[in-house]
């Protein structure tokens, strides 16, 4: 994280302040971020504020216009911001349970859903409680206390199942045909990689590091090598080829012995 990066994440804490005033009670770097492999031009900035209680239609809505790129210009691809409650944070709940979202930036859609039924069932359900379980392991406090003392995880059961339709997600993208490279895929193959990693290990490590912990292991090493320099510019896996990746996770995944 550059300076430019740090410098944003302060002044995202002291406009959210600025609206939230005392129920603000914590403020956490998630994503490439937390996990220390934020990478200029390609990662984005993502941000989970925690609050004492509920916030207001209003303070919402400010919320949304004081972050905004339009308002707060993100240095990075776009900003991907949630707020929780502090009794959600620590619940360990599967569900959404956010109280404001906020996507934006300059190649980034707009986005601001203020209650969890908003959220489109087709765009994901299941991305909040995996990114807390991230926030509890990684999360760089940027106001208040460390977020292992925020943030629960999630029971075993739940996370298996969330990655499981995280997985059905992905493979329900709509993929080009054909042995050619397909743009997207080596994220699609690397987010796969790190699902595996995580049930293996019981650790969350960055989408590249998971890659490299399965080839290590002598699995679909060619492939998940292929998808790591394709990070770097290489070509990227066929759509066929990250499919059939994707489904050898989630099977990987499903099985609870």
């Amino acid at each position: 994280m550059g300076d430019e990066v740090r410098d944003y994440l302060t002044a995202l804490v002291d406009r959210a302040r600025a609206v939230l005033g005392a129920n603000l009670i914590g403020a956490y770097a998630a994503g490439s971020v937390g996990l220390g492999a934020y990478q200029p031009g390609r990662s984005d900035v993502d941000v989970a504020l925690v609050v004492a209680e509920p916030v207001a239609g209003p303070a919402k809505r400010a919320l949304v216009d004081r972050l905004r790129h339009e308002a707060l210009a993100c240095p990075a691809r776009g900003l991907e911001l949630v707020g929780y409650r502090r009794d959600v944070a620590a619940s360990g709940t599967p569900e959404p349970g956010f109280e404001v979202e906020l996507n934006t930036g300059a190649t980034m859609p707009f986005r601001a859903t203020y209650d969890p039924a908003d959220r489109p069932a087709a765009d994901g359900r299941f991305w909040y409680a995996l990114d807390r379980s991230i926030l509890r392991q990684s999360g760089l406090a940027l106001l208040g206390p460390p977020a292992v003392d925020v943030f629960a995880d999630l029971a075993p059961e739940d996370l298996r199942r969330l990655l499981v339709e995280a997985l059905n997600w992905w493979l329900a993208l709509p993929t080009p045909d054909g042995d050619g490279p397909a743009p997207g895929t080596e994220d699609a193959v690397l987010g796969a990689c790190r699902s595996l990693a995580r049930v293996r290990t019981g650790r969350w490590l960055p989408k590249v590091d998971a890659g490299r912990w399965v080839v290590e292991r002598g699995w679909h090493a060619e492939l998940v090598g292929r998808a790591i320099a394709a990070r770097r510019g290489g070509p990227a896996p066929s759509g066929p080829e990250a499919r059939a990746f994707q489904r050898w996770v989630r099977a990987e995944v499903a099985d609870t012995h």
